[in-house]
């Protein structure tokens, strides 16, 4: 080519022209010229500005650009190439990239073969940096690569099918055509390799496509097919395939199709197949191979079978994918499957096992395909021998789930379930009907749960719920809880469990789900362990989703009539006899696996749920044994009775559990009395009865009057067993809980003569009328004191008698009533008329009794016989009766003629137990006593004097001679100083005590005042703040004397002599040491604080002498030990305050008095006294004091 050629004028062909001139010229000059260094800058701007150039005229209008214009162009191009080690790899690159666009746009198919080989081998020799296996003389960028398998792709395509690679091998010889074409292939499949950069591979896929899309030479494709699967292969294969990315591989994936669709499709080889079929079986394949090997041989029959069985074991490794996580992958997997079963049919004939299973594998079922789309069920349609293999491959894969199950990869187990499921629903759409793969798929999923049951571990921490707090009526609803998995609930293996259910879900037809369901229900009676919990679970799951499926149509068509439907119910209903049977059960023996009772209740809830209301007569056979499993020892089984209590409830129409259990309360209670009545002292009975009324809360109570029958029998029967009298008696207290709750009031008052209003004994302080209000009272008392005296003057005037000295009634009566206790005494029979008066009498008693409520009359009958029992060997037993007493008191108080009677009868074992030597029976008889004192108030008022004072009590004990608070006295009141003693000692607080027992008490006047040892004093002293120092400090006291006597100093002398021969000591003794260390086995340890038994007790101690003093009467010897007992507890601010306010309302003086002597009332001494005003003939004034001697 000449540069002085020009193209043809034209309008924009011309111009385009005059644009290249100038550029192509100035770079000829440059290339043409042999310049050791040329100006490489120049030079790229040269090409960059012929690039601009060609692309912009090309997206404007390509048609003007032809042949001619690109060899005018690369004609300075050549001389560069000639020298393209004098330059940099910048503009190697920029040439590559203007020779790609010449090609693309101007030459087209009309390049020479001669050029087309040498550019595919300049690009080739560009990327991979020089001549194959010689060492690189300098480092490719990876941008130039790119750009160089771009330019073979765009060759490739432009020439490819014509003058590249001719159609024919005729065309040109083959050394001609191999050479350059073989290095263009090694060198795409080099950048295919692992460990290229990612852009590199996604040009080098593209470019391998080019290559075997545009040539169609068969022979030559054919050359390059081994090295191309090959290294296709192993870059899909792991460990290479774990490592690359999924655009990549998808790719890659395509390519490997294309490949082996265009060199071994049944059409591009449909001669070899031919042959093939005609081919003598003794032909010897070797010799056959042999002659293939010669240049230019046609393909033959050998050649196929060589090719076929390599690539069935590349395939088997590329086909490993099936396992990658990437939906994309297993997608475009699924493509060369389906693709190589349908276009390579008869070459790849071998390989259709191991493209079948890997279809049925990676296949989606639940996507949406297109029409156009091929599937395999169509190709298994076509192809009869596929649907074979397809039985085949699902025999095996259900024969080997229970060894894939075991393994330790979560994903293999994941895609061993998922393959079955997607080749069960592949078979059922092509109506593959086997009974050995349902026998053989019933086993194998037997197996596999047995398998992983065995494997898995029980969990160390159990996350139990606190089932009897979560049964209270006011959350007993009927809010479905779900259940929590029975087998394989332990969090790892949650992703096979699903996988398993949905296996079971959606595996094949209806009809097949109930077959395999029957088929295990034929045997479940006869397995055992873990086979049978297996067996169970599954059938319960098959019926279920066989339900699930039907639900829709049932809606709409009515298909009871059919015979499917009339299988199922049958097996359903023999499904729901073995649950029935296992539930009631439960309570006979403790052997059974609770997995096995779990599914059970899971079955019964879901019949009820199908059954609705017509479930309800079920429920007399399995409400009960239902309930019984509220009592087990395994959290997970009382979790899913709730469960399915709240379900059962639901599905009956029942607002709530408490309303299903109270409408069949009949039998229920029936069921627990027979067990009680015959002997039955297992622990479930007592657990599911406490339950129970804890379900249904105070309505239940009225209906247990058998129940407590029952129990009052077992009690006498088993009095001797410690436990089970225990347990008994916590269901008393539960029914005690439940019937004294405040929203069973109605209960307790419903049909009772009593007041329906609360008795309160509470003791309230007087309110002050002041001066005017007692001269109002005296004036009262005066005036009614003259009325009587002017009605007994008339009385006397008239001649009446004002009150008779003989019994009321006439003499006919006296002498009656004096007959009838004569007989009553010497035993004679009475008249009839005697007889109906008394029987009238007895009528009417009991009809009151018969008034009173089913609930007070139950509670009241419980809490009579704890006082047997009180003086069990059991200190929990003791405990609880005793919280059970004061429960009960409060709320059986209203009917007084009722309940003082028990009071009188508990009173002895109650208070007895006072003295008891476990510490918190102590501190719970404080309670029980408090609590009836609140209920019976002054009912207790001789009983707690006589227990006061009384020396035979447990209670009084070897004190320290006379010391201690009570004085000589011993009883309650010694037992609470000791008590006292211990619990101060406990706190730490041992130095700060009351008076000692040398204080005495005279009387003078009618008041009780501090007096000395014997000399009187003419005035009221008010005593000054113990506790001085002995160092004899001045203080200020407040005396009244009367106005008008001696002078100041002689009164102050008076004082003075009068307080020496007072016997105060100024500073109390500790109460530890003269208290006695003795208190019925308790030891204060003060280590402890306020957390020690001691301190406890003293703590429940106070609330007794609260109540004490807040609601009974006491006399005043008691109250003033009281006082002295706790007035260092009501001194301290902020504390006790119910005491100080109990005491304040019996005598609020004394309690002043007591604090002021200890001088709580203030932090000023006297100063801090407000001084009282000016009384008429006394006067108020400061006298000091000097020192006294004690």
């Amino acid at each position: 080519m000449a540069s002085s050629s020009q193209p043809a004028a034209s309008g924009p062909r011309t111009d385009f022209f005059r644009q290249l001139k100038p550029v192509c010229v100035a770079l000829s000059k440059i290339t043409i010229r042999s310049t050791e260094k040329p100006n490489a800058k120049e030079v790229l701007g040269l090409i960059e500005s012929l690039t601009s150039l060609w692309t912009a005229q090309a997206s404007r209008d390509a048609t003007i650009l032809d042949e001619k214009l690109a060899e005018y162009v690369f004609f300075p191009l050549s001389h560069l190439l000639r020298h393209q080690d004098q330059y940099p790899i910048r503009v190697i690159e920029a040439t590559i990239k203007l020779i790609s666009a010449l090609v693309q746009y101007g030459w087209k198919a009309k390049l020479s073969q001669e050029l087309a080989h040498q550019l595919l081998i300049f690009f080739s020799l560009t990327i991979s940096g020089g001549t194959p296996g010689e060492s690189k003389p300098r480092e490719i960028p990876e941008e130039t690569i790119i750009q160089g398998y771009r330019a073979i792709t765009t060759l490739v395509t432009a020439t490819g099918s014509s003058t590249l690679v001719p159609a024919s091998s005729a065309s040109a010889p083959e050394n001609e055509i191999i050479p350059a074409l073989g290095t263009g292939v090694t060198v795409v499949l080099d950048g295919i390799a692992a460990g290229v950069p990612v852009l590199i591979q996604l040009e080098a896929l593209q470019c391998l496509e080019a290559f075997y899309t545009t040539i169609r030479n068969n022979l030559v494709l054919a050359r390059f097919l081994p090295g191309t699967v090959s290294t296709l292969s192993r870059f899909l294969s792991p460990p290479s395939s774990q490592k690359t990315q999924r655009r990549v591989l998808v790719r890659c994936l395509e390519v490997l199709k294309l490949v082996l669709v265009n060199v071994l499709s049944d059409i591009k080889i449909r001669g070899i197949l031919h042959k093939l079929k005609e081919e003598k079986p003794a032909q010897d394949d070797q010799t056959a191979a042999a002659k293939d090997d010669k240049p230019n041989a046609e393909l033959s029959p050998a050649w196929l079978k060589a090719t076929t069985a390599q690539v069935k074991i590349a395939l088997s490794s590329v086909l490993k994918l099936r396992s990658h996580e990437s939906e994309q992958v297993q997608a475009a997997l699924d493509g060369l499957c389906i693709t190589l079963l349908d276009e390579c049919h008869a070459s790849l004939a071998d390989c259709q096992s191991i493209l079948v299973e890997t279809a049925m594998m990676v296949e989606d079922v639940e996507a949406e395909k297109s029409l156009h789309q091929t599937s395999l069920q169509d190709l298994a349609g076509i192809y009869p021998e596929l649907e074979n293999i397809i039985k085949s491959t699902l025999y095996n894969w259900i024969t080997g789930l229970p060894r894939q199950i075991q393994a330790n990869d979560d994903r293999v187990k994941k895609l061993a379930v998922r393959g079955i499921l997607r080749a069960t629903k592949l078979a059922a759409a092509l109506h593959i009907d086997s009974a050995t793969l349902d026998e053989s798929l019933g086993d194998s999923l037997r197996d596999s749960v047995v398998s992983l049951m065995r494997d898995s571990k029980p969990a160390k921490v159990l996350d139990d719920i606190d089932s009897e707090g979560g049964l209270s009526p006011d959350n007993a609803g009927t809010e479905l809880i779900p259940y929590r998995p029975v087998l394989l609930d332990l969090e790892g293996q949650k992703t096979t469990r699903e996988e398993i259910s949905t296996l079971i879900s959606n595996m094949g037809s209806q009809e097949q789900q109930v077959k395999l369901a029957a088929t295990m229900l034929g045997s479940l009676r006869d397995l055992d362990g873990l086979d049978q919990i297996a067996s169970f679970w599954l059938s319960f799951e098959l019926l279920k989703a066989t339900y699930n499926q039907t639900s829709d149509l049932d809606e709409l068509f009515d298909l009871s009539s059919l015979e499917e439907t009339k299988n199922q119910e049958a097996i359903f209903r023999e499904l729901y006899d073995f649950s029935a049977s296992v539930v009631s059960s439960h309570s006979d023996t403790e052997e059974q696996d609770w997995r096995l009772e779990a599914i059970a209740l899971e079955v019964t809830a879901f019949a009820a749920s199908r059954l609705k209301q017509d479930f309800r007569p079920e429920l007399i056979d399995v409400l009960y044994p239902v309930t019984t499993c509220l009592g087990s020892s395994v959290p997970q089984l009382r979790r899913h009775a709730i469960a399915t209590l709240n379900r059962l409830a639901s599905s009956c129409g029942y607002p709530s559990v408490s309303d299903l259990i109270i409408d069949n309360v009949d039998y229920m209670v029936n069921s627990i009395s027979l067990r009680l009545n015959t002997f039955d002292i297992s622990p479930a009975s007592t657990k599911v009865l406490t339950m129970m009324i804890r379900l249904t809360g105070p309505k239940i109570i009225p209906y247990l009057d058998d129940v407590v029958a029952a129990i009052f029998a077992a009690l006498d029967n088993y009095h001797g067993y410690p436990v089970f009298v225990e347990s008994l008696f916590g269901v008393l207290s539960e029914m005690v809980n439940q019937g004294t709750r405040s929203d069973a009031s109605h209960l307790l008052l419903e049909g009772n003569s009593a007041s329906s209003q609360p008795i309160d004994h509470r003791k309230r302080k007087l309110p002050s009328r002041g001066i005017e209000g007692i001269l109002e009272t005296l004036e009262q008392r005066a005036q009614k004191a003259k009325k009587l005296k002017i009605e007994t003057e008339e009385y006397q005037k008239e001649g009446k008698i004002s009150h008779s000295n003989k019994p009321w009634g006439t003499e006919k009566s006296t002498s009656e009533a004096k007959s009838l206790l004569d007989k009553l005494e010497s035993g004679m029979p009475l008249d009839d008329e005697e007889e109906e008066e008394d029987a009238k009498g007895q009528d009417q008693e009991s009809a009151v009794e018969k008034a009173k409520a089913p609930t007070y009359t139950l509670l009241s009958r419980i809490m009579t016989l704890t006082q047997h029992y009180l003086s069990s060997p059991t200190p929990t037993l003791r405990k609880s009766l005793l919280d059970l007493v004061g429960t009960l008191s409060p709320a059986l108080a209203n009917d007084e003629n009722a309940f003082l009677p028990m009071v009188n009868a508990l009173w002895p074992v109650v208070v007895a137990r006072l003295y008891d030597g476990e510490p918190f029976v102590v501190v719970a008889a404080c309670k029980a006593l408090a609590g009836m004192c609140a209920a019976a108030g002054d009912f207790l008022g001789t009983r707690f004097k006589t227990e006061w004072w009384s020396c035979s009590s447990p209670g009084y004990g070897s004190g320290s001679g006379s010391s201690g608070v009570g004085g000589q006295n011993g009883g309650l009141g010694k037992w609470l100083g000791r008590v006292k003693a211990e619990g101060v000692k406990a706190r730490g607080r041992g130095q700060r005590g009351g008076l000692s027992s040398s204080f005495s008490f005279s009387s003078c006047g009618n008041g009780r005042i501090g007096t000395g040892s014997g000399s009187g004093t003419s005035g009221i002293l008010l005593p000054s703040r113990l506790g001085a120092s002995a160092g004899g400090e001045v203080e200020d006291i407040v005396i009244g004397a009367k106005s008008g006597g001696k002078k100041k100093q002689q009164k102050e002398q008076q004082l003075t002599e009068s307080l020496k021969s007072l016997s105060i000591t100024s500073s109390p003794a500790p109460l530890s040491q003269s208290l006695s260390t003795t208190t019925g086995g308790l030891s204060a340890s003060s280590s402890l604080g306020r957390f020690s038994q001691a301190s406890q007790i003293w703590d429940a101690a106070i609330q007794l002498i609260t109540a004490i003093v807040g609601y009974v009467k006491v006399d005043d010897d008691m109250f003033d030990e009281i006082l002295d007992l706790v007035v260092d507890e009501i001194s301290q601010q902020k504390k006790n305050e119910e005491l100080k306010a109990a005491l304040d309302a019996v005598n609020s003086d004394a309690v002043w008095l007591a604090l002021y002597e200890r001088g709580s009332l203030g932090t000023g001494g006297v100063s801090s006294i407000e001084i009282p005003g000016r009384v008429e003939g006394f006067e108020f004034e400061f006298v000091q004091l000097g020192e006294v001697s004690v």
